[in-house]
């Protein structure tokens, strides 16, 4: 999918964000329910681009969140390389400076997604720093492998959708009134081809990416005409979102999905959904009437 976030033992969760995360969790079967009666499901054709806003290639101040490595980190270099100022932000400050790497107009931000009141803080010093942001890149993410076949503790699944779902939620709202007030104001979602055919041993995961999609669709709607709402779907690629799959044969090389990704940012205007060849697999299983061929295929027996 996305930024390579560790794979690290996680602290138990306080019980106010362990009942938050259970109600979201509750929730998500209605999001990816919503999103297939929203985007388009079996017999659906492709949804037109936006065409009044688009995202224009530079001169604009971006914010990618889960910057110090993987999708984030080359994203934010090829962003930096068209002319945009670019902020990258995560937990840890060593690798986000690792991803600036000495570059002008390149900025590091530390960013907890887990504490409402840290993003809130964030999203006021990031706008008295960088008055002129316009682009926020919601592309922090974790992927935990789960056994759903016997009762477990939940702090994994909890965790997961604190930081793939309420994260990029909580962000948004802390920017979206400062967003929709600056020029090619544009919002982009990373879920990921999990989203619409699921890795089972990453339920929870793909449920989150399901949601994130549905909110993505919800979100371009009521946001029509005041910003463009772009979802960037990756395949399995190449970064350590899990421990060796940097090197995995299967997963798409990161400069390859990179590359296909920029040449989409690159279109005018950009398309709603930035999709490269090979996540089209899953993004037009149900579509194409191959769901059950598509779970198969991802999940083995």
């Amino acid at each position: 999918m996305h930024s390579a976030l560790s794979f690290s033992a996680l602290r138990p969760a306080a019980p106010g964000r362990r009942h938050l995360a259970t109600l979201v969790a509750t929730a998500i079967g209605l999001f990816s329910a919503m999103a297939d009666a929203a985007s388009g499901a079996a017999t659906a054709k492709p949804r037109p681009v936006d065409d009044a806003l688009t995202m224009q290639a530079s001169g604009n101040t971006i914010l990618i969140t889960g910057g110090g490595s993987g999708i984030g980190r080359e994203l934010a270099r090829r962003f930096h390389d068209q002319g945009n100022t670019v902020i990258v932000a995560g937990r840890r400050l060593e690798p986000l400076q690792g991803t600036i790497d000495g570059r002008p107009r390149m900025h590091a931000m530390l960013l907890d997604l887990e504490q409402p009141d840290a993003v809130e803080d964030f999203a006021r010093r990031l706008t008295a720093e960088h008055p002129g942001l316009n682009v926020l890149i919601n592309n922090a993410g974790i992927m935990r492998v789960e056994d759903l076949s016997t009762r477990r503790a939940l702090d994994d699944a909890e965790e997961t959708i604190v930081t793939n779902l309420l994260g990029p939620i909580r962000l948004t709202n802390a920017l979206v009134d400062h967003l929709v007030a600056q020029p090619g104001a544009t919002i982009v979602n990373v879920s990921s081809g999990l989203a619409f055919v699921p890795r089972a041993d990453a339920a929870t995961y793909s449920a989150s990416k399901a949601a994130i999609h549905s909110y993505t669709v919800s979100l371009r709607h009521q946001l029509r005409g005041r910003a463009k709402v772009i979802e960037l779907a990756p395949p399995g690629v190449q970064t350590e979102l899990n421990p060796g799959q940097s090197t995995r044969d299967g997963f798409m090389p990161l400069q390859a999905f990179i590359d296909e990704v920029m040449g989409q940012f690159a279109q005018q205007p950009v398309p709603d959904e930035i999709l490269v060849e090979r996540v089209n697999f899953q993004r037009l299983a149900e579509r194409e009437g191959r769901f059950d061929a598509a779970m198969e295929r991802i999940n083995g027996p």
